[in-house]
């Protein structure tokens, strides 16, 4: 399918955004359009501050670059006051009760975006406090990232009709966040990992019911170069992600032969593009010579964090009466 013009009228009733399985495939293709919206919008030079007096706190307890910074940009860029918050200081579930911070907070800010460890804390946090929280990574799911992958299919495609997506890596919170929205938009997506690696099982059914309403296909395979024969878009992320340092050795093991490499990339679509969240581990889950390659388009994905953040902040927190004059 192709993405429609962004909606501002399509019914939209959640406060937060904690895994895109609480939205409709309608809705996630919705935020999409608001996103490409948006970025061209900040193209042109428009101005877009729909939370114009508003403040947006950030929490974020696992090193970041791209999160950080795109949604501090972001805030920023939609007129409202970004605040970042020190971890350390405020001890949350240690020095102070998730619920008293969520009751605290919640009467500062408009919303908080977390980046951290436990999903339970962001479903603690968006019930502890009238406000909109915003999921910038958990060990579950990276919603912000699967929007962003998908903003950047479909600009290099125009369509996610016919278009094939191959995954190749650790069935983690990136694939789990993959599932549901290539499933919501159509997206055809093959998810290949080590069988000890799989996804959730609940997870990846919930994205096959999905992809029967929206005309594509979810597979598994633990075959690499079955994965990507024909495929138009291949991508891949780190063997091992934060809080699994201690793994790295058997899991460097554990992926042999998972490695996205030029001879992998040979087997795909000759016009295929590169996809990865980032930071990446040249050398491992990735070549050099794949994702410096012209085919690359990981920055373009970085980017599109910024574009589809924003949609995500204005459709929760931006006066109905704003969104309607986009």
């Amino acid at each position: 399918m192709t993405l429609q013009s962004y909606n501002s009228a399509l019914h939209f009733p959640h406060k937060h955004l904690l895994t895109l399985g609480d939205y409709t495939p309608a809705q996630v293709q919705n935020l999409l359009a608001l996103g490409l919206k948006l970025k061209a919008m900040q193209y042109a030079g428009a101005p877009h501050a729909l939370l114009s007096g508003q403040s947006v706190g950030m929490y974020l307890s696992k090193p970041s670059l791209r999160t950080r910074v795109s949604f501090e940009v972001g805030i920023f860029q939609l007129g409202a006051q970004p605040v970042a918050l020190d971890v350390s200081a405020i001890g949350m579930g240690s020095r102070e009760p998730i619920s008293d911070v969520a009751a605290v907070l919640s009467r500062y800010f408009s919303g908080l975006m977390i980046r951290t460890f436990a999903q339970s804390d962001l479903e603690a946090l968006a019930a502890g406090g009238d406000w909109a929280v915003i999921n910038g990574l958990t060990d579950a799911y990276h919603p912000c990232q699967a929007l962003a992958d998908c903003m950047t299919v479909h600009e290099c495609f125009g369509t996610f009709t016919g278009v094939k997506l191959a995954f190749i890596g650790d069935g983690n919170n990136v694939a789990h966040s993959l599932l549901l929205a290539a499933s919501s938009v159509g997206l055809d997506l093959t998810v290949c990992t080590p069988a000890d690696y799989r996804p959730k099982a609940a997870i990846f059914a919930l994205a096959q019911q999905r992809a029967a309403q929206t005309g594509c296909h979810i597979h598994w395979t633990d075959d690499p170069q079955a994965a990507c024969e024909g495929a138009q878009a291949v991508y891949t992320d780190v063997w091992a992600s934060m809080g699994q340092e201690e793994e790295k050795l058997k899991r460097e093991k554990d992926f042999a032969g998972f490695q996205v490499t030029p001879a992998l990339m040979a087997l795909a679509d000759k016009e295929a593009i590169f996809l990865h969240r980032l930071p990446a581990h040249r050398g491992e889950e990735v070549t050099a010579e794949v994702i410096d390659s012209p085919a690359s388009r990981v920055y373009q994905e970085a980017e599109n964090r910024l574009h589809a953040q924003k949609a995500v902040m204005a459709q929760l927190m931006a006066p109905a009466v704003a969104l309607a004059a986009l």
